[in-house]
Parts: C-alpha cells; sequence; structure tokens
C-alpha cells in the first residue's frame, strides 16, 4: 500500500509504502529509501515505533545530516580526504564531513528519489547512478529490496552492476531505540556483538589501518552488556565477508523485553551511539548498527575490497530480526 507523502522544492512526489507481517509494520519513503518506521510488540504486546524519523518530508529536508533510516551509497561512512586510487586514477569526492567524504557525498543515495515497486512482501527499490555521479566512476545500477520475512523480520538485499571500475558499500543507517522513540537516551541497552577486533581510528574518525583486540577495552561487547555512550567506531566481525547472513549482534531492552538481532554478509559493523543528535532529538535517543566494509577501505588494500568491476554483481544482505522476551 502506498501513499503520497510530500513533494520536494522541485515538484518530484515522494511516496510512503506500508509493509506488515506478522504484528510488526515497517513504513519505507521513495525518497532515500528511508525507513520510516518499524512498529513491534513488547513483552505485554505493547506495539511502539522503535526507528527514529519524522512525521513528514519536511523534517527529512531540514535535518538530512543524521541519515535517519537512510539508504546510505555509493560508499556508506567515511574516506580520507574525500580522495580515493583506483587503476592509477585518483578520484576525488565532496569533502561533506571535513576533511572526508562522508555516506556519497553532498548528494548521495540518502538523497534521491528511488523507484519502488512491490514484489512480495516487501518492496524493490531502484536506480541508476550515473558515471562522476558526486565523483565516483562507473555508472551504477543499484537495487535494494526490502521483505518481512514470515516472522517479522526485516530483510536488505542490495546488489549492483557497473560499467567501468568503481566501488561499492552500501548500508542502512536506522537508529534503533527498542524502548520506543521519544522515550530518552538507548545508552542503557544491553548489545551483544561477534567481534574480536576494532578499526581504531584518528582525530577525523580514520582508522589507522590497525585491527586492535577489543579484550580488556570499552570495545569488547562478546557479552551482553549496556552500550553507554560514544561509539562511531567500526568492529571488524569474527564471521568476515560471507555469502549469507550470519548473526552478528544482539541489542536488548531490559525493560520492555524487545529484542533486536542483526544477521549480515558484510565483514564490519559501525556502531553509532549518536551523540551528536541534534533538536528534535536528544543525544543518544538511538543506536546504529550499519552494516558494511570498513570506512576507508579504497584507500587500504589490507582491508577487504570495495571495488566492483565489469562483469561482477555487488551483493550484499542484512536482516534485522524482532522479539520480545
Amino acid at each position: 500500500m502506498s501513499e503520497l507523502f510530500g513533494t520536494l522544492p522541485d515538484g518530484t512526489p515522494v511516496h510512503r509504502w506500508t509493509l506488515e507481517r506478522a504484528g510488526v509494520r515497517v513504513r519505507v519513503l521513495s525518497y532515500g529509501g528511508i525507513v520510516q518506521s518499524v512498529e513491534v510488540p513488547d513483552r505485554a504486546g505493547r506495539v511502539v515505533d522503535v526507528v527514529l524519523g519524522f512525521a513528514d518530508l519536511d523534517g527529512y529536508l531540514a535535518h538530512p545530516e543524521p541519515y535517519l533510516g537512510a539508504l546510505v551509497g555509493r560508499y556508506a561512512n567515511r574516506i580520507a580526504g574525500g580522495r580515493f586510487p583506483l587503476d592509477g586514477v585518483t578520484y576525488s569526492l565532496a569533502q561533506n564531513n571535513p576533511p572526508n567524504s562522508l555516506h556519497g557525498g553532498e548528494r548521495g543515495f540518502d538523497k534521491r528519489v528511488w523507484d519502488v515497486e512491490p514484489v512480495e512482501h516487501g518492496l524493490r527499490l531502484s536506480r541508476v547512478s550515473a558515471h562522476g555521479e558526486e565523483g565516483f566512476p562507473g555508472r551504477l545500477v543499484v537495487s535494494a529490496t526490502y521483505t518481512l520475512d514470515a516472522s517479522g523480520a526485516l530483510r536488505f538485499a542490495y546488489e549492483a552492476t557497473t560499467d567501468a571500475p568503481t566501488i561499492v558499500n552500501l548500508t542502512n543507517h536506522s537508529y534503533f531505540n527498542l524502548a520506543g522513540t521519544g522515550s530518552g537516551t538507548a545508552g542503557g541497552h544491553e548489545l551483544r556483538l561477534a567481534a574480536s577486533r576494532f578499526t581504531p581510528v584518528d582525530a577525523d574518525l580514520i582508522p589507522t589501518g590497525a585491527l586492535d583486540d577489543v579484550t580488556g577495552t570499552r570495545f569488547d561487547f562478546r557479552e551482553a552488556r549496556k552500550v553507554g555512550a560514544d561509539y562511531d567506531h567500526n568492529f571488524v566481525l569474527d564471521k568476515g565477508l560471507t555469502e549469507a547472513p550470519v548473526e552478528i549482534a544482539e541489542l536488548h531492552d531490559p525493560a520492555s523485553g524487545r529484542v533486536l538481532t542483526v544477521a549480515t554478509t558484510e565483514p564490519g559493523v559501525q556502531v553509532y551511539t549518536a551523540d551528536h543528535l541534534e533538536d528534535p532529538f536528544i543525544p543518544g535517543a538511538g543506536i546504529a548498527l550499519e552494516t558494511q566494509h570498513f570506512p576507508d577501505s579504497p584507500n587500504r588494500p589490507e582491508f577487504p575490497s570495495t571495488q566492483l568491476r565489469p562483469g561482477r554483481t555487488y551483493r550484499s544482505e542484512t536482516v534485522y530480526g524482532f522479539s520480545a522476551r
């Protein structure tokens, strides 16, 4: 089911689609592929929205930087100095997070209107990113399929092909508060993460290149514990890059009993505690678990590659499961 959600300043209509299955209701926008809301029950059956979002299109246009619920690309996370080499050519990108490029540049995938078509239990979003868009090489044909499975889990399946060598790193940027949006901070949620290492960063949040052991540090979530604050870091998943999604995280709100599980094919997950959120939200109002390749991978050949070449297909899949206990 779709409805008109609003109109962009240039007159382009934006539609909202509603998916519902197994007691879970999800609303998705054609603008930015945004997951506007995810409504799930607690242990007593009380249903609330557990992702941060705005009630109208004007909210997203006025506050683009948090990337609330958005489909992020061509390159999720940061690229140092807004530059990367590929096949002997250095490409320059917008330094929209000075001095770095962040989440695809000034007008990344999160600020584009996607074509949307219904599929069984979900939606298929698609668009063509032209050669040179935001400085990235290659004409990229992209699709993102959002579905609800029989248990109410929300699945993201991404695919992309190119006509010239390029880089790709896609993710969903939802912020979760399992107590419900507007309920305060999510710092008291308990996180378990199957990651024995993380990528330490410099003052500009660019990885140093090291893969540090989490043992004895505040980055050790191998046993569930409260998240707290001040995280915007990539964790190196123990499973590595996989063909099918493997469960790598569990987020639990003890008060409501709601549980979020995350399974992915990706080798990393960015844990962001949203300490810099501003009005109308409060700092720490949600936690983002962004499954992806590592930040600045195009400048780090020792990291898993984000290169995509003609004749190959980029594929990535992540599943967010919901339950209560």
